[in-house]
């Protein structure tokens, strides 16, 4: 039996199976019990999940054991059948003979995948548990949990396909999701707004991202995968085609088994083509269009705010495990394509830079306490993008720190939605930091684990947060001071570095800030919760402390083990930046990686220190004296800073002068148009048979004298008409 192709098979059907089994039975059969079947389900596909780590893991080993060879990377390709296809069809800007046009379903393994599959099942199981207690009271129960495991079931598709068509279809289907999610109470109408706006948003992003897989298309003549390994220095115009001679070699005991530096089911034969200059950036630039409308980057952040009108359950599964994460995931998939171009990097490190940076100026004012989260959310995904755009053809240090950061982030952010969620729960549904605090006390359980998230995402040692946040800046810092790039380009990592110090000081600041107003202080229970304020039951607390202990743990561990670095640098993306690295670490001797080392620890000190500084000055202000607070929000709004960072530097106000409110105009003319002319002429068509016959209807008056008179006028004009021809 092929038991990666079962796991394969099973992690993302076993979800969709409780999402049909629960909206089939929910309402009426399964009820108060809805919970079991999605439970259950994202329980057995975590399993399936982890033992897919594992053979992969044994893949790996067992072709390092083979000893030195050509063949780089790893992946496991499996086609369950062909959906559509084309025969004779092919690109015209390619030089290869027609291929004809094929999307097969398939799914691949290789440690990229195998990593996100665990973490978002994992993540998922958690959440799902926590909502058992969370949802309990709420009247579309059974509906909450048939939406839960169809958001899984999507998200573990889209990392799970191996084309761009499937890919998009996936890409799609979780935005379904979370349009469902988020205006879960629809009654509410800032939820159903809430709901459509992130649909909508997400759509300008589509379809840039849609645009690019059409030039995909049309430039390779292939939307399956790919990984090959591009030449350094190629600069060329839009024409340009640069050809890499590629061997692809089968596993002979793992039939299906692809080690040759291919990104999936191949098309191509012999060759592979990247296209550099004008189409490289922009195939890129629309696939990063794509990925900050679903991961909440400049200038498409603005639904992710607003989503927090969902369920906090909702809140926490978008932000730490499902379709946030998704635009991460997708450009480090597509790294080949993101290497053709330099320019395409570095806009993806400029977007990931300063979306970090504005992201936590915003969340500095905030008093919603899952808005100051959201934010949160918003700037670390700025800091996966800054990795990714550190990446070289010689140093994929960036990609494995960036998707390391996804991988902590994912319990962290999990850890503390799932806090707020249990404050709020206690607080009636209470969630603005000003209206409640000293809750230490009252729900110690809740105010442990949400310090040990607070200091993950503050990035203090030795917590999660602190390991991948200081790759990211370390990635970013090599870039600043490498002599192989010109002058400017090291001016635009240095400040992007800057950034990143300066948004690691604020991150710890807020978080602190709202850490502090919610659980110290005097406290504080708002009229809502009246006298039902406790510590949330043990269905919400368990998952709670497993996040908690995970968010202590999983950085520190698979940082010193270098165990997740090894296993993500075998998948195919990275696997061959990762070779190249080792050749030219060996050519250039121990003495640059020891000193690469050191610069590690120093930019570790350097942000531990400005985290703490961070912690420091929270605590000063908001375990103080209440007037330095009041002091330093007078000095801020003189200079308009603190209007600016409260309205969200009135980002929504900008969108709906520029955007909304043209898109309206242009919508009520095209109304008023469509009544006045468009109706008028329609229905003037429909009376016209209703007209005609009226005027001939005198004609059939039931006279036969009028008909003989008729008769003989008809034969006049016929003879007159004879005669006079």
């Amino acid at each position: 039996m092929d038991t990666i192709k079962t796991l394969l098979i099973l992690i993302p059907a076993l979800p969709l199976a409780a999402t049909l089994l629960t909206a089939v039975l929910g309402k009426r059969v399964l009820r108060r019990q809805s919970h079991w079947p999605t439970v259950l389900a994202i329980g057995l596909s975590c399993a399936a999940s982890l033992v897919l780590v594992f053979q992969v893991q044994q893949g790996i080993h067992k072709a390092e054991s083979e000893g030195p060879s050509p063949q780089v990377g790893y992946e496991k390709v499996v086609t369950l059948w062909t959906w559509a296809g084309v025969d004779g069809a092919y690109a015209y800007s390619t030089s290869e003979p027609a291929r004809g046009f094929r999307i097969d379903v398939t799914l691949r393994a290789d440690p990229l995948t195998a990593v996100m599959l665990a973490m978002v099942t994992l993540v998922s199981l958690l959440v799902a548990v926590y909502s058992i207690g969370y949802m309990h009271d709420d009247p579309g129960y059974w509906r909450f949990f048939s939406y839960i495991p169809l958001f899984v079931f999507s998200m573990t598709m889209l990392v799970s396909v191996s084309n761009f068509v499937l890919l998009y279809v996936f890409w799609e289907a979780v935005g379904l999701c979370s349009y469902l999610l988020i205006g879960f109470w629809f009654q509410k109408p800032a939820a159903a707004a809430a709901g459509k706006k992130a649909f909508l948003v997400n759509r300008i992003g589509d379809f840039g991202f849609a645009l690019g897989l059409f030039l995909l298309w049309t430039t390779y003549g292939t939307l399956d995968f790919h990984d090959v390994k591009l030449a350094a220095g190629g600069e060329g115009t839009a024409a340009t085609v640069v050809h890499h001679e590629t061997e692809i070699v089968e596993d002979a005991d793992q039939p299906g088994l692809v080690r040759a530096g291919v990104l999936g089911q191949t098309m191509l034969r012999d060759r592979a083509l990247y296209v550099t200059g004008g189409v490289a950036t922009a195939i890129c630039l629309l696939l990063m269009l794509g990925a900050c409308g679903k991961s909440a980057q400049f200038p498409l952040h603005v639904w992710l705010p607003d989503a927090m009108e969902g369920p906090t359950p909702v809140s926490a599964l978008i932000h730490a495990a499902t379709m946030v994460t998704a635009g991460v995931y997708m450009v480090t998939r597509c790294l080949p394509l993101f290497l053709a171009s330099e320019v395409a990097l570095q806009v993806v490190a400029a977007i990931g830079g300063f979306t970090a940076l504005l992201a936590a100026l915003t969340a500095l004012t905030q008093t919603d306490l899952k808005r100051i989260l959201a934010y949160s959310t918003i700037s670390q995904l700025g800091y996966m993008f800054l990795g990714l755009g550190a990446v070289t053809l010689l140093s994929a240090a960036g990609a494995v720190a960036g998707m390391f950061h996804l991988f902590t982030h994912a319990f962290f952010k999990a850890l503390l939605f799932l806090g707020a969620g249990s404050v709020m729960h206690a607080m009636g549904g209470v969630i603005d930091v000003r209206r409640f605090g000293g809750l230490r006390r009252l729900m110690p359980t809740t105010h442990w684990t949400f310090l040990f998230g607070c200091l993950a995402l503050a990035g203090i040692v030795p917590f999660a947060g602190f390991w991948s946040k200081d790759l990211i800046l370390a990635a970013v810092g090599e870039q600043a001071y490498s002599h192989a790039l010109d002058p400017q380009t090291q001016r635009l990592y240095y400040l992007l570095y800057i950034a990143g110090l300066l948004t690691a000081f604020l991150t710890a600041f807020y978080t602190f800030r709202a850490f502090f107003l919610t659980f110290y202080g005097e406290e504080r229970i708002p009229r809502e919760a009246g006298h039902h304020a406790h510590e949330s039951p043990r269905s919400m607390t368990v998952p709670l402390a497993i996040l908690a202990v995970c968010a202590l743990v999983v950085g520190a561990y698979f940082e010193l083990t270098h165990g997740f670095a090894h296993f993500l640098e075998q998948a195919p993306p990275l696997a061959m930046i990762a070779a190249e690295q080792a050749t030219a670490e060996a050519g250039a001797g121990l003495g640059q990686s020891a000193h690469q080392a050191l610069s590690h620890w120093w930019v570790a000190v350097i942000s531990s220190l400005i985290a703490a500084a961070g912690i420091a000055l929270a605590a000063l202000l908001y375990l103080g004296h209440p007037q330095r607070v009041e002091r330093l929000t007078r000095t801020l709004d003189a200079g308009g800073l603190y209007r600016l960072s409260r309205g969200k530097f009135f980002f929504d106000e900008i969108y709906d002068l520029f955007v909304v409110r043209p898109l309206q105009a242009v919508a009520s003319l095209s109304f008023l148009f469509d009544r006045t002319v468009i109706d008028r002429l329609v229905d003037g068509c429909g009376l016209m048979p209703k007209r005609i016959g009226a005027a001939l209807r005198p004609l059939q008056n039931g006279m036969i004298q009028f008909y003989a008179l008729a008769m003989v006028l008809g034969l006049l004009v016929l003879l007159g008409t004879l005669l006079t021809m």
